[in-house]
């Protein structure tokens, strides 16, 4: 029987409905909107059209959006004097800022110079710090996208075995961390794990981020297995010359013949990835207030 499609897009729907009543809900009650900074660097194509989605998908739950576009020659002392700004402003609950940035820019000192408290990309060492320990911090918005699926299409994941392939600080790292904090018994897989078939196919929650065009094959599933691909190629279309095709990291058709529910590429993890940005910098606000965290957004 083919596998469940877990639909991203739909879910991410939700989820901004969800942060959309809670919004309105602190204007009407408390006075506040939560408000969200995003810096771009330069003239990125990819970033402005996403800084776009994010400026536009912010307004439209609510939050106030705060955009500064910076020219590419920008220095890192410019750049710090606006972060330092941001943080310093009350009206402001989340900083992000756009990457990649032009290579006289350090990305770890960008991230560095946010405050914690308003890093909504949760990419501070702070904030992984936190979320190693078990304490409140600020997720990584991917992770964190992937954690609202599973528990949707699983509830309850004690016990179950989980793999992750890939092991990067952006995701891998935090999506193992997440996974711990649910109970599961996990393994983090890379490229140099040996037989790593054999390792994904005892995983009842397989998470693939290595950016790897459909490396993972439908015999690397374990039948019935719940499979998240977070991985994202754009390659030729092999029948629409000038045009692309994305490709995640596992064969699609192949484990939707075996898994049990599967996301796929596009239209899965994906759209969630805003909307964890949206759900951050709401409970960033909430918890600059003493308020309640929002329930069901937070890790």
């Amino acid at each position: 029987m083919p596998a469940e499609i877990i639909d991203g897009k739909a879910f991410a729907d939700e989820v901004r409905g969800q942060i959309a009543g809670h919004v309105a809900r602190l204007k009407a009650e408390q006075g506040i909107t939560p408000g969200l900074a995003v810096v771009l660097v330069g003239e990125d194509p990819a970033s402005e059209v996403y800084v776009a989605a994010k400026h536009r998908q912010t307004v439209e739950v609510g939050m106030a959006s705060f955009e500064h576009k910076l020219p590419a020659d920008t220095s890192e002392a410019e750049l710090f004097a606006l972060i330092d700004r941001l943080n310093a402003d009350p009206a402001v609950h989340g900083i992000l800022c756009q990457f990649p940035v032009p290579d006289h820019l350090d990305e770890r000192r960008v991230v560095a110079r946010i405050d914690p408290a308003k890093d909504v990309d949760g990419l501070s060492v702070v904030n992984a710090g936190l979320l190693a320990s078990g304490e409140k911090g600020l997720v990584s918005c991917t992770p964190l996208g992937c954690l609202m699926l599973l528990r949707d299409r699983l509830g309850d994941m004690t016990g179950l075995n989980a793999v992750v392939i890939g092991r990067s600080n952006l995701f891998g790292k935090p999506m193992a961390q997440l996974l711990l904090r649910e109970n599961c018994t996990v393994t983090i897989a890379h490229s140099r794990t040996r037989n790593l078939p054999e390792v994904c196919a005892r995983a009842d929650i397989l998470v693939a981020a290595v950016g790897r065009a459909e490396m993972v094959k439908g015999d690397w599933v374990k039948p019935g297995a719940t499979v998240i691909d977070v991985g994202i190629t754009r390659l030729p279309h092999p029948d629409k010359p000038g045009k692309s095709k994305l490709l995640g990291d596992v064969d699609f058709a192949e484990a939707a013949q075996v898994a049990a529910a599967i996301t796929p590429v596009p239209g899965g993890v994906g759209p969630m990835t805003i909307a964890c940005l949206l759900a951050n910098t709401l409970t960033a606000c909430c918890r600059a207030h003493g308020l309640p965290e929002p329930e069901g957004l937070t890790a």
